[in-house]
């Protein structure tokens, strides 16, 4: 133990005496120390994720430090607008959204035995990229609505002439019209 009452504190580097010392990683820390470094929450031993000589609450280290990408949410249910700035993240920009420019539609538009074309971009799709609907194959980047560019699983797609839609945009497009329609469940339909 050093000259001074204790062992020194992994932020504020003073003594920290034991009646307020929390322990992590052999390192000692106040209780009022032992803050998340982005979001300055509280930790406990269930909470604390360490990363170097630095602390974190497990959400913020996973923003910071966890995979990136499709499937890597905040948990299940979850939506989150966060993208991480606040932590040194630099957000990913995402292309601006095209709808396909390919003027043959038909499902059986491509050559047979040549590679698969993504209608959306017009580049060749590879088997690890390729996700396959309305009779085209598809990168992932690309399998998105053709109205609002929202991003499409295969739940949540509908196609019409070769283009791919959610299943909202299709419904406001291609659904049937007029007083009783898509107005939720529970409402009055009006027949004559």
């Amino acid at each position: 133990m050093p000259f001074g009452g204790g062992n020194k504190c992994g932020c504020c580097q003073k003594s920290v005496y034991f009646a307020e010392e929390m322990q992590c990683e052999g390192k000692s820390w106040h209780k009022s120390c032992f803050l998340c470094m982005a979001c300055k929450k509280n930790l406990d031993s269930t909470t604390v994720a360490v990363h170097g000589d630095e602390i974190y609450c497990k959400s913020c280290y996973g923003k910071k430090y966890g995979p990136k990408g499709y499937g890597f949410g905040g948990g299940a249910g979850t939506l989150s607008m966060d993208t991480g700035e606040g932590l040194g993240i630099k957000p990913e920009v995402q292309a601006p959204h095209r709808p396909t420019n390919n003027p043959n539609a038909s499902k059986f538009a491509q050559k047979a035995g040549g590679p698969d074309v993504c209608p959306r971009c017009g580049t060749t799709v590879y088997a690890a990229e390729k996700v396959v609907a309305g009779g085209n194959s598809w990168h992932k980047g690309c399998f998105r609505c053709a109205k609002c560019g929202k991003g499409l699983e295969s739940t949540t797609v509908a196609d019409r002439d070769g283009e791919i839609f959610c299943k909202g945009c299709y419904a406001k497009n291609f659904g049937p019209k007029g007083f009783g329609f898509g107005q939720g469940a529970g409402a009055l339909a009006h027949s004559q």
